[in-house]
């Protein structure tokens, strides 16, 4: 259905007919303008099912494209989860691959709570295998060890995890092994999969796109450091964005975001490389 630029008002539409029983996705232009939409999505769909005392399920999707993008400075390139998974009532995936994009998209249109999925206009050109089973889902909370390797995990997603396989690449060449994990969903997360990771590597880097303060990496960070204290070799290190305003200037742009040559550094220094 076509709609007024209206944010609110389209997602409340959305949110009252997922009240009377329809599965709606709600696309948003660009995530960015999902904050015209917070009250609806953070008071009214997050909340619906507890404050109705279980009479109203909200199987809602709210899907668009977040996080950096090509020269579509500050208003339009804001890495936004962070906007939304420290609400309870609410599910929120960040997919990496296009078989994610389905499978994962799949589960959320068939989950009976509100899913906030933000995809990344910067990999809508990224191609892959992707199964043709129309039945074909990734469950929600369920990460994935990318590439296996025995020396440090990196954890990322989206474009991230792009740039970190690169990185890894090169690292080979320098005899450290990187193993990839994507938590794919942020909230509920597999902590259980990077807990596993950390202790078989004894050290972690978190990398992502937004400003860092109060980021994923903080929460990725804390939990492995409340649970495998004991098995860290290093201390874990953050890579994230600068804590800026998204410049449209494309060298300013690329400054803003975290490099390939960041996260290598981080990857040495918990590896000791180099005088780290």
């Amino acid at each position: 259905m076509d709609t007024p630029i209206c944010e609110s008002g389209f997602t409340g539409v959305g949110i009252g007919a997922a009240m009377i029983g329809l599965r709606p996705v709600v696309e948003m232009m660009t995530f960015n303008f999902a904050i015209l939409a917070l009250d609806q999505i953070i008071n009214s769909a997050a909340k619906m099912y507890y404050m109705s005392g279980g009479q109203f399920n909200i199987p809602i999707v709210i899907r668009g494209p977040g996080g950096p993008a090509h020269q579509l400075a500050a208003q339009h390139s804001q890495s936004m989860e962070s906007y939304f998974y420290h609400v309870p009532g609410l599910k929120v995936v960040r997919p990496t691959t296009p078989a994610d994009a389905k499978g994962l998209l799949k589960s959320a249109i068939r989950d009976d709570n509100p899913v906030v999925f933000i995809e990344s206009e910067t990999l809508y050109a990224v191609k892959g295998e992707v199964p043709e089973d129309p039945d074909f889902t990734i469950p929600l909370g369920q990460a994935i060890v990318r590439k296996e390797g025995r020396d440090v995990t990196v954890i990322a997603y989206m474009g991230m995890m792009y740039r970190a396989m690169e990185v890894a690449e090169a690292l080979e060449k320098e005899g450290i092994s990187v193993e990839l994990v994507d938590p794919r969903t942020l909230r509920p997360m597999d902590a259980e999969t990077i807990i596993g990771s950390v202790r078989k590597t004894h050290r972690a880097v978190v990398v992502e796109a937004g400003a860092g303060f109060a980021g994923m990496g903080s929460e990725i960070a804390s939990f492995i450091t409340e649970q495998v204290f004991d098995d860290l070799d290093a201390p874990v290190e953050r890579v994230t964005g600068a804590n800026a305003p998204m410049p449209y200037a494309r060298n300013l742009e690329q400054a803003k975001t975290p490099s390939r040559e960041k996260i290598a550094e981080a990857i040495r220094k918990v590896c000791y490389v180099n005088g780290g």
